[in-house]
């Protein structure tokens, strides 16, 4: 739950929750939330505010804590092992690749975290099943997931499509996906 809640704060620094969204992203109880958001806050990581009887938490972005860690939670929580863990198990997917903007930090290209995921996956899964996982991956992470399926064939080529191009010309991380599953 640690996790969850960190991942959600830390990798949309700019955004503000409630102890309720936060519980009902979680699904823990708000006094699970609360507890761990007031130890959050002692230690620095996160801050928070009262408006009316809201209690609105963000990260605390100013402290030396905050890119390490952010780092760390986006290769624990973030779109990396969720993204992975969830296409070992989708029937067709024979490689699958997080590109743009996410795959540029975790290259280690500075910024902030983009604002959506995008993904390619390589082979032919069911369009409606990968539409729901990419619904159900995007709902865990707070932020849009967007699924570009090829056919092996057209990504072994040396064509010319300029989306293919331009994905190959910046960084691309590779999803581990579990061999045994497929």
């Amino acid at each position: 739950m640690q996790g969850e809640l960190l991942a959600l704060v830390l990798l949309q620094p700019e955004r503000e929750y409630s102890i309720t969204e936060l519980a009902e992203a979680s699904g823990v109880t708000p006094t699970a939330v609360l507890r761990e958001v007031e130890r959050l806050v002692g230690g620095g990581i996160l801050e928070d505010r009262r408006v009316g009887r809201s209690r609105l938490v963000k990260a605390r972005t100013d402290t030396p804590l905050y890119r390490p860690l952010s780092e760390l939670i986006a290769a624990t929580f973030g779109p990396l092992p969720l993204l992975a863990e969830a296409l070992s198990g989708l029937a067709g997917v024979q490689e699958a690749y997080i590109y743009g903007s996410w795959a540029a930090r975790y290259g280690g290209e500075p910024g902030p975290p983009p604002g959506d995921v995008d993904v390619l996956v390589v082979g032919s899964p069911d369009p409606d099943a990968l539409f729901d996982l990419a619904e159900r991956v995007s709902r865990r992470l707070g932020r849009e997931v967007n699924v570009h399926r090829i056919t092996p064939a057209s990504w072994a080529s040396d064509s010319v499509d300029p989306f293919l191009t331009s994905v190959r010309e910046r960084p691309l991380v590779p999803l581990p996906l579990d061999q045994e599953t497929r």
